[in-house]
């Protein structure tokens, strides 16, 4: 698979000080993560653009605060929550 290079500055290496290709790898995992948090692309399609398997950037949204459901493990425990609720009205 062909990735496209993204030019950036040589001082943001410095600033971050990381060398290139451990910031290149970096960005790419944080923009799979953003593009999968808003909904842009599936878990699929952000573990491509991460440069790993699918399992692999399923394991670390976690990490990052991100369910492999699409919504927040707060969203969860609501809806949990609201199930519990409705199952014991009935």
């Amino acid at each position: 698979m062909a990735m496209q290079a993204i030019q950036y500055p040589t001082e943001i290496l410095s600033a971050l000080g990381k060398e290139a290709e451990e910031f290149e790898e970096e960005a790419r995992l944080l923009l799979a993560l953003k593009y999968y948090e808003t909904g842009k692309l599936s878990t699929g399609l952000a573990a491509q653009l991460a440069g790993m398997p699918r399992s692999a950037f399923i394991s670390l949204l976690g990490e990052h605060g991100l369910s492999p459901f699409g919504e927040t493990p707060d969203e969860l425990e609501e809806s949990l929550a609201n199930a519990r609720k409705a199952s014991h009205c009935q």
